[in-house]
């Protein structure tokens, strides 16, 4: 159900772009503003964003199968690798553009329109990247997130080309417009390398945040009190999804029946806790000195001794 939910914010990622690129284009067309040209030619990185998004989670949502065991959530960071860039491209051009016309400034025209339809563009993006952003933190979509954020971006940026405007009619300086659109293009690097930061982070399997780390503390901490010993925890993250393995110590008496009992009772209680979590334990003997040689896959002890 996740998979087609987050498909669907996508689809309608894609119709917003759609409809934003005829707004802002017919508004560089009636005024000839490089700044509003700036805003329509990253609404077309937008579209271009949200259709490699659409493949994304519709790859991410695949079962795992004999190739990829763990399944395929890690092609959302593809989607969000290629936002960032794109989101650099998009920049790059910009700052062309307003490069020549800083170099040979000319008049605008019909700017009272080309606002209005800018500001109606901008209200669209406005509105869709919020319902994204929710979107994307209630589904743990980093893809969902990532076309959030540029587009909130792209609000930002329609919002200083249209006070660049408001001030190019002000003062009758027409140089204003081309200084407007290359402080835009320079806010839309940033956020590009900040999305290339993300995917980074996520394809080096990052472990999971501490706020997560801490509910799977406060489970474990539960049954350390009634003598059971935990080691060897490792987390990451892989799109959607959450793995976590660690090692399960009890009394060497126990029978086989009543680890493997025990494991499945914790390994609930975590998945219960934090949806889409794959859990792995590896159950080890208390008394048995070997049970703490590999003391060295410990990442986090400390915390479990709160």
């Amino acid at each position: 159900m996740s998979s087609r939910t987050a498909r669907s914010y996508a689809f309608l990622s894609i119709v917003a772009a759609v409809v934003t690129i005829v707004l802002k284009f017919g508004a560089y067309l009636l005024t000839g503003s490089v700044g509003l040209l700036s805003d329509a030619i990253e609404s077309c990185v937008n579209l271009v964003a949200a259709l490699v998004a659409l493949w994304a989670l519709t790859y991410a949502a695949k079962p795992a199968d004999a190739e990829h065991a763990f399944g395929h959530s890690k092609a959302e960071y593809f989607s969000s690798a290629a936002e960032g860039i794109l989101i650099i491209v998009a920049a790059i051009i910009i700052a062309i553009e307003a490069w020549g016309r800083l170099l040979h400034p000319e008049p605008l025209t019909q700017m009272g329109l080309g606002l209005v339809l800018s500001l109606l563009a901008t209200a669209v993006n406005g509105v869709v990247a919020f319902v994204l952003l929710r979107a994307g933190r209630r589904l743990r979509s980093i893809t969902l997130r990532a076309d959030a954020h540029h587009l909130f971006t792209d609000v930002w940026t329609s919002g200083g080309v249209v006070l660049g405007i408001l001030l190019v009619k002000v003062t009758g300086l027409d140089v204003l417009d081309p200084i407007i659109a290359l402080l835009v293009a320079a806010n839309i690097v940033w956020t590009g390398f900040r999305l290339l930061r993300e995917t980074g982070s996520g394809l080096l399997d990052a472990g999971l945040p501490f706020e997560e780390i801490d509910v799977i503390f406060k489970i474990l901490n539960e049954y350390k009190r009634q003598g059971i010993q935990f080691h060897a925890l490792r987390t990451r993250i892989a799109g959607t999804r959450r793995f976590v393995s660690f090692h399960v110590l009890v009394p060497g008496a126990w029978t086989v029946r009543q680890g493997h009992d025990l494991c499945e009772v914790i390994e609930l209680a975590i998945i219960q806790a934090l949806p889409l979590t794959s859990v792995t334990t590896h159950l080890e003997p208390l008394e048995d000195p070997t049970s703490w040689d590999d003391l060295e896959l410990e990442r986090t002890s400390n915390k479990l001794q709160r």
